[in-house]
């Protein structure tokens, strides 16, 4: 017995690996401007502000990648990842930015104090708190990004179910962890450039690894 178009594990690689192009290419268009930005700057200490400002376009483009990956239908015939990106970026792009903008306002100043720690003589330890505090404020900035991509809530709510589940759910925080792991590690080896090229495959791990997450917001939150 045959199966209906578009059920077949092929038609599904195939309709996937659609929508990753779709909203990989949305993506780069949205944040053209920074990344050509990025490009031609180098790693002087003194570029730092200006790549938090080329920067700022990732956030609402994350956002729509989030949105537009998670809505892809089950109607795999029926697939319109444009309009869903767009759709995204529409409404969440102010959301995320409330959430991108503090975010990279933290790494700023501790990349300028990290990189000018000698002249500053700023002591070790606090060195070691600067670093744990940008990397617990990225955690819970990129899950926040999650929650305000996919649902409506009030700013401080969605910072504080971004803590609660990163505290209540080990695995959640370790999947968001070990991926921002991963990006900090392309963008040090290779650049950001190549980050970005991989946006859309990025978002799709993370709509995975906060799944149970997702799955909890809209069980006991969403009516």
């Amino acid at each position: 017995m045959s199966r209906p178009f578009g059920t077949g594990p092929l038609s599904r690689v195939a309709a996937r690996t659609y929508t990753l192009l779709v909203v990989e290419a949305l993506f780069a268009a949205a944040t053209a401007p920074g990344l050509a930005l990025l490009v031609v700057l180098g790693r002087d200490a003194g570029d730092i502000p200006l790549a938090a400002v080329a920067a700022l376009p990732v956030g609402p483009a994350l956002s729509a990648a989030l949105f537009a990956l998670h809505r892809q239908p089950a109607d795999l015939t029926d697939l319109h990842p444009a309009a869903a990106f767009l759709r995204g970026y529409r409404l969440n792009a102010l959301g995320a930015l409330r959430i991108w903008a503090p975010l990279l306002a933290v790494l700023t100043v501790v990349a300028v104090v990290l990189a000018h720690r000698s002249a500053a003589g700023v002591p070790a330890w606090w060195l070691a708190l600067l670093v744990a505090l940008a990397a617990a404020a990225t955690l819970v900035a990129v899950t926040a990004l999650v929650i305000v991509s996919l649902f409506v809530f009030r700013p401080g709510d969605v910072l504080r179910l971004a803590v609660h589940f990163l505290a209540g759910r080990p695995v959640t925080a370790l999947g968001v962890a070990g991926l921002l792991l991963a990006a900090a590690a392309v963008t040090l080896l290779l650049s950001e450039a190549v980050l970005l090229l991989l946006a859309a495959g990025y978002a799709a791990a993370l709509l995975t690894v906060t799944r149970p997450m997702i799955a909890g917001i809209r069980e006991r939150f969403v009516a």
